[in-house]
């Protein structure tokens, strides 16, 4: 089957950045709604569109492709009455960032005083290597379709 809107693609991957680093990889594979319902990053469904089983390709996605630039207002700092006491660096808690949606932002700093958050995703301002291989294509059933995501394996479960 040939990958194209409303397939669900199969892929094993690894992510590292510019230089080499290791960042993530699947375990052993993952599956996405292929067709533009953001499971996966636009440059790499574009690369999969119209492929099959067996492929495989290296992606390399600049900031702007990927997560983005560092953005300053997604950094914030607070009272820390505001935060429970065991409170530390690296731990994450969920509030408002632009729009009134949830974010998720993370400890940077924790003085006597205050909290620094940053709600920027961790792998801002990086340019990615996104190396994958083509592992199963199927056709979406209607209700994937219809919620926009895949069930089952790998997927959403209700």
């Amino acid at each position: 089957m040939i990958i194209a809107k409303n397939s669900v693609v199969t892929l094993a991957f690894v992510l590292r950045d510019d230089q080499g680093v290791l960042l993530e990889e699947s375990d052993p594979t993952i599956s996405y709604l292929h067709g533009g319902y953001d499971g996966i990053f636009p440059l790499v469904e574009e690369t999969l569109e119209g492929q099959e089983e067996g492929f495989a390709c290296t992606v390399t996605m600049t900031p702007d492709m990927a997560f983005g630039e560092y953005d300053p207002t997604l950094r914030r700092t607070e009272p820390r009455s505001l935060f429970p006491s065991q409170v530390k660096v690296g731990m994450q808690f969920q509030g408002e960032g632009e729009g009134d949606q949830n974010w998720l932002f993370a400890v940077t700093e924790v003085t006597d005083e205050t909290v620094t958050l940053d709600g920027n995703h961790p792998l801002v301002g990086k340019t990615l290597v996104f190396d994958c291989t083509v592992k199963g294509v199927r056709r979406a059933s209607a209700e994937e379709v219809e919620h926009g995501h895949i069930h089952g394996e790998h997927g959403h479960h209700h």
